[in-house]
Order: C-alpha cells, then sequence, then structure tokens
C-alpha cells in the first residue's frame, strides 16, 4: 500500500517593517525627526495646476529626493533613482515601501526644471535650515567634512581662512551638466 504524503509546508514567512531595517542613528532618521516638510506643499501649491493634466508627483517627496541627492553626494538624477531603488533607508525617509516603484528619473528632472525656473527652491532650503538651527542640529556657522590628512610642504604662516556660501542652485547646476554630458554621449540633444 502507498503512503500518502502531504507537500512540504512552506516555512513561515517573517513580517518584517522598513522601520525595523533603518539603524537608529542613521542621518535620514535624525533629520526625519527634526525637520517638518510639510511645509513645501503649500509653497508649491501655485506651481501646478489643481485641475488639469495628470495627478502630480507627492512635491514633498520630490524635494525629499532632491535632499537626498544633494547630501549624500548623488549627482546624476539616474543614479539617485538607483539608489533609492536599492537603499532601505532612503525608501523609509521618503515613505516608500519595500515593493513600491520609483519615480522615473525623467519625471524627476522634469519636476526640478519646473522649480528651477522659481525661488522654490531656495525658499525650502533656507526653511530646512532654519528648522535645523532651530532644533540645535545645526549651528550655521562651522562646515566639517571627511578628508584625508596628507603631510604637504607649505608655508603655514601664508594659510587663511575663507568664508565661501554654497547655494542650493549649485547642486542644482551639477544635475543640469551630468544631464547635458550623458545625454551627449548617447547622441541626443541637450
Amino acid at each position: 500500500m502507498l503512503k500518502k504524503t502531504t507537500p512540504a509546508t512552506p516555512e513561515k514567512i517573517e513580517q518584517i517593517s522598513l522601520d525595523a531595517l533603518v539603524p537608529q542613528n542613521h542621518l535620514v532618521r535624525k533629520i526625519a525627526k527634526v525637520i517638518d516638510f510639510e511645509f513645501i506643499r503649500e509653497a508649491v501649491a501655485p506651481l501646478y495646476c489643481p485641475n488639469n493634466g495628470r495627478p502630480a508627483e507627492d512635491p514633498v517627496r520630490l524635494f525629499k529626493i532632491m535632499l537626498l541627492g544633494y547630501l549624500f553626494g548623488i549627482l546624476s538624477e539616474r543614479r539617485l533613482v538607483q539608489e533609492i531603488q536599492v537603499n532601505l533607508a532612503y525608501r523609509w525617509f521618503l515613505g516608500m515601501g519595500l515593493t513600491e516603484k520609483v519615480i522615473d528619473a525623467s519625471t524627476l528632472s522634469q519636476n526640478r526644471r519646473r522649480f528651477n525656473d522659481s525661488e522654490i527652491y531656495q525658499q525650502i532650503f533656507d526653511n530646512i535650515v532654519e528648522q535645523a538651527i532651530a532644533k540645535g542640529l545645526i549651528s550655521g556657522r562651522v562646515l566639517y567634512t571627511d578628508s584625508t590628512h596628507l603631510k604637504a610642504n607649505a608655508n603655514k604662516g601664508k594659510s587663511r581662512n575663507e568664508q565661501r556660501i554654497v547655494e542650493p542652485s549649485q547642486y542644482v547646476d551639477a544635475l543640469n551638466q551630468a544631464i547635458n554630458e550623458e545625454r551627449e554621449l548617447n547622441g541626443k540633444k541637450p
């Protein structure tokens, strides 16, 4: 007599939340804890037509995407979209699920160009900096960067400190330049 067998039972599928996978000390968590990005909706409302065309991408998410690129030095929108696709902390920061589709790089570019024609980047940047100062996240006085220390043959008596102003538009200009270079390599118009 043949013995009836039952199919192997699938292993218990473990439920994991995206929140549990992002380290508590990650920079995006620190930012999300102290910065309220909701002001962006009202700030960009005049740039959108409320009753014409397809539904708009969430402007808060669009600006958070640009902030990620700026913070982590990602100078290509295509590369930025790829990083969001695989980086759990970025997805958490943007309020995305594990399987949610990331916006297309061209959509990001088109929206960035729309915003670039106004002063909105500067207004948003200023608001975020003001919130960060108010919460004690930054002082607005000193910028520290990672660096490699090399022995140099320089005259210490001739050194000088300079204050440099870095505008958010410099990052946007770098993105535009990267897009134009990529298009040129592929034989497309700028």
